[in-house]
């Protein structure tokens, strides 16, 4: 029941994301082509489950983006506001799949559920 409700609320956290980029008309070739970046965070699994968890929990937690959120608020910069609200739909889509954050065990093993 508690994963269905972290997936649920991934599926908010990107349609959200999704309709806020969409009002703010930022650059949907952008959001395209960096959606999946933060997905780069896999490679750490090459030197080993430790580190690969490390970083992939890294690009996946909602912390960083939602402070590049808040920079760009203050700046008043829209290419740090894409940014964050683009890996913000990025983590949300991920949880709305089912994948989360890593256990260093392996990476099948999420807070989510294996899988």
């Amino acid at each position: 029941m508690v994963k269905n409700f972290i997936k649920l609320e991934g599926l908010v956290v990107f349609l959200i994301s999704f309709g806020i980029y969409y009002e703010l008309d930022f650059n949907w070739t952008l959001f395209f082509l960096l959606l999946f970046v933060p997905d780069i965070g896999m490679l750490g699994y090459i030197h080993s489950k430790k580190i690969g968890a490390m970083i992939y929990n890294t690009f996946h937690t909602y912390s960083l983006p939602l402070f590049l959120l808040f920079i760009g608020f203050l700046l008043n910069n829209d290419f740090l506001l894409s940014i964050s609200i683009i890996w913000t739909a990025h983590i949300g889509i991920d949880r709305a799949i089912g994948y989360g954050l890593k256990y260093t065990t392996d990476f099948k093993d999420t807070h989510i559920n294996k899988i």
